[in-house]
């Protein structure tokens, strides 16, 4: 990939450090002024204008959601944005390593924890499908080792256009897709393994049983509030239209307690924090079905363990973007904090991490991978390509220091209880210690 926007920008300063130039009846941030040209009124900022001149100032949170996800407009609800055409590049758009290095890890821990007879894969945000597609034919090349395991596939997408690009890519294109869109399973098929494979709009709605779940650059698309500590005390900052120009947006304070401060921590130090409720939420979900069902869920994402404020950015053209112009046709996207995701597990469940996606791989054996593919390939163009894909996924100053990865496992999964009977201890969990094969 040539410019990677969740990458590479992320490298830059983030975007619009908070300054207060004035006063206009409460404290006024800017977003930065553009020029009309690079501001078009858009359906969606004329949609945020008239809800707030309707109902007032709305919480970031609310925008984000909006802009993301709103039914008739949303930015990923209607749209391809993944690739060189997009506004982004994702990791198995990189390499095909990356998919299959996390196959490996949740067949190790399938086989860690027993061999379920059952193993449901769920996909959070599937992107265009090439993670579950590489995932699944890591499955397909280890067959025997799964042969007697029931295994299907549930992905959670709420864009319309995604979800036609995942089934093209997944599914086998002889056996018709079954479409309703008023059930909960809004298309079931076939996978070209053989495998059944169902969409659903909330997690919610996937069935429970021995899941293992997948979240990769999903938690920092989930909408954040913003607070800024004042004298006065926390304030959570909102979006208004600038009473100078009724066809841009800007950042203001509210004058008082806004709900969302419950989520702030009582000892917190930061001037500046961002807080992810509808994160809390997945992650108690996800923590009560693997406390109850077993499995384990791994989540891979930019990301901070409660040290960053100031995260949200845009990206548009595979370049930083003003988060505020021209909405509707950017990526909006806030670092995740990994210490609320683990708090938010309410100790139903373990979690390791957040670790550098470098020392990850790594401990998945990726060079070992790497040289197979090496080898095998006489091809100048394919070798350099995974030459390529290998430095964007390893270099410290592209994406190996900057991504990370968090897990969720049932307690007994670390706990030496099950074992004591051997006097053995449990089987490290790959990625976060080096990949062992029993």
């Amino acid at each position: 990939m040539s410019i990677l926007a969740r990458t590479r920008a992320r490298l830059l300063p983030p975007a619009g450090r908070w300054v207060i130039p004035f006063l206009w009846k409460v404290k006024y941030f800017s977003s930065g002024r553009e020029s009309a040209e690079s501001n078009p009124v858009t359906p969606m900022l004329r949609h945020l204008a008239y809800k707030i001149k309707a109902t007032g100032p709305i919480t970031v949170a609310e925008y984000m959601k909006e802009v993301l996800t709103n039914p008739a407009k949303g930015y990923y609800v209607h749209q391809d944005m993944i690739g060189e055409r997009g506004d982004f590049i994702t990791s198995p758009e990189i390499s095909q390593i990356f998919g299959e290095l996390l196959g490996i890890w949740y067949i190790s821990e399938w086989m860690a924890t027993g061999k379920s007879s059952t193993f449901q894969l769920v996909e959070l945000g599937p992107g265009r499908g090439t993670l579950t597609g590489d995932i699944l034919r890591v499955f397909n090349q280890l067959g025997s080792v799964l042969k007697d395991c029931d295994i299907s596939v549930h992905l959670v997408e709420v864009s319309q256009k995604l979800s036609e690009i995942q089934a093209l890519t997944l599914t086998d294109k002889k056996i018709a897709l079954e479409h309703d869109a008023e059930s909960p399973v809004y298309m079931k098929g076939i996978t070209k393994s053989g495998i059944p494979i169902s969409w659903y709009r909330n997690l919610q709605d996937v069935p429970q049983g021995h899941s293992y779940y997948l979240a990769h650059e999903f938690f920092d698309a989930l909408p954040v509030h913003k607070f800024q500590k004042t004298p006065q005390g926390w304030r959570e900052v909102l979006v208004d239209v600038d009473p100078q120009d009724s066809d841009k947006l800007r950042f203001v304070l509210a004058p008082s307690a806004t709900p969302a401060e419950t989520f702030i921590q009582p000892k917190e130090t930061r001037d500046h924090v961002e807080v992810c409720p509808d994160a809390g939420v997945i992650i108690q979900l996800l923590s009560e079905r693997i406390e109850e069902n077993g499995g384990a869920a791994l989540i891979a994402d930019y990301g901070h363990d409660g040290t960053k404020m100031d995260t949200f950015r845009g990206f548009c053209g595979h370049k930083l973007h003003d988060v505020l112009t021209a909405p509707g046709t950017a990526d909006l996207t806030a670092d995740v904090d990994f210490s609320y995701l683990r708090r938010m597990t309410q100790g139903k469940v373990a979690s390791l991490g957040p670790i550098q996606q470098q020392s990850f791989l790594k401990n998945m054996g990726i060079d070992v991978r790497l040289k197979v593919l090496l080898d095998n390939s006489s091809d100048t163009a394919t070798r350099q390509q995974l030459i390529h894909g290998y430095d964007m996924l390893m270099n410290p100053k592209k994406m190996g220091e900057r991504f990370h990865f968090f897990a969720l496992l049932p307690h007994h999964r670390l706990s030496s209880e099950n074992t004591c009977k051997s006097k053995s201890l449990p089987s490290p969990v790959a990625g976060f210690e080096e990949l062992v094969w029993k």
